[in-house]
């Protein structure tokens, strides 16, 4: 073969190879074209998490019944001042709050969606009795350990997994970094790392308030699934959320967008040694323009020196 011809022969080969370049590119920019997730959403809404029992097996409102609830809740949530000669403290604080005053955009009539009933299902034997002393420990706390986490100002469930609605700073903050996602939650300013790299899950003997979290996309659906918890935070708590999950959670999320300012969460609950079966939710959240503000749960700690100082009192009145 002559110089010229190996050459010619040689040119051609690199014109082929680059003529494939843009339909490479063409076709990575496809598979990295995903949702826009990110932003900031708020899961506020009139929704309850678990169905009222006078709703019994109704599963979704027509559009006529979620605005007669809508009304009821909001009715409900009015400013209540105390009254003379009463105990209590009324509900002078409801200004506040950030009580939902939409039911979620599927008209669902509970986040709960399994069991059917819509009903968290029943605790195990085991859990119930955690759960009964860490609620009889909390009627009068010795120390500061025996009030809930959300009273130590330590986590709260809205940071999750799962991403519950609260009755105040209902925002969360998704934010792409790399290949990792961030969920920025605006209650006491916690932040998930969600690994989208592909990594395994950490060794058993690593636990984490919030797990440990591994992303990946399925279509146009981001799913995240969560293992590798501590004891410390959970859903079967009670009064002042002294959670307790146990270390076989696991956590499945889904999040999805119904249009550009709706975001779908789907979540699912596998936690044997708490629950009697799994259990499964969804709520749609909204897309905020507004900004997540620093949040200082009781600074320098003096509500908690309040409420200790308090239930010592209660022990000197005359018949305790």
């Amino acid at each position: 073969m002559t110089w010229t011809a190996k050459n010619a022969l040689l040119l051609a080969g690199g014109l082929a190879a680059l003529s494939l370049v843009p339909a490479l590119a063409s076709s990575q920019a496809r598979r990295e074209r995903r949702p826009d997730v990110e932003g900031i959403w708020n899961s506020a809404t009139a929704t309850p998490l678990e169905r009222p029992r006078q709703l019994k097996d109704k599963a979704f409102f027509t559009p006529a019944e979620a605005a007669e609830w809508e009304r009821q809740v909001a009715e409900s949530n009015e400013e209540r001042p105390p009254q003379p000669g009463a105990k209590g403290t009324g509900t002078y604080n409801t200004f506040y709050r950030e009580f939902g005053t939409r039911t979620v955009r599927t008209l669902r009539t509970s986040i709960i969606t399994d069991p059917p009933d819509g009903r968290i299902p029943s605790l195990t034997p085991e859990a119930a009795e955690i759960k009964r002393q860490r609620v009889e420990a909390q009627r009068i706390l010795a120390s500061a350990q025996d009030s809930g986490l959300q009273d130590q100002c330590l986590a709260f469930a809205t940071a999750g997994p799962p991403m519950l609605p609260y009755s105040y700073n209902s925002n969360y903050q998704i934010v792409r970094a790399g290949s990792e996602m961030v969920v920025h939650v605006e209650m006491i300013h916690d932040a998930r790392i969600v690994h989208m790299d592909g990594r395994p899950h950490v060794p058993p003997s690593i636990r984490r308030w919030m797990g440990d979290s591994i992303g990946r996309w399925e279509g146009d659906t981001l799913v995240v699934d969560t293992t590798n918890f501590n004891e410390g935070i959970g859903f079967y708590g009670d009064a002042g959320g002294n959670f307790g999950w146990d270390r076989n959670l696991h956590v499945v999320e889904r999040f999805r967008l119904l249009d550009r300012d709706t975001l779908l969460y789907q979540f699912e609950i596998d936690d044997p040694t708490a629950f009697t079966q799994p259990w499964k939710g969804e709520l749609t959240m909204a897309r905020s323009a507004g900004r997540i503000y620093e949040y200082a749960c009781h600074e320098a700690n003096y509500s908690l020196v309040n409420m200790l100082r308090g239930y010592r009192a209660s022990e000197r009145e005359p018949g305790r």
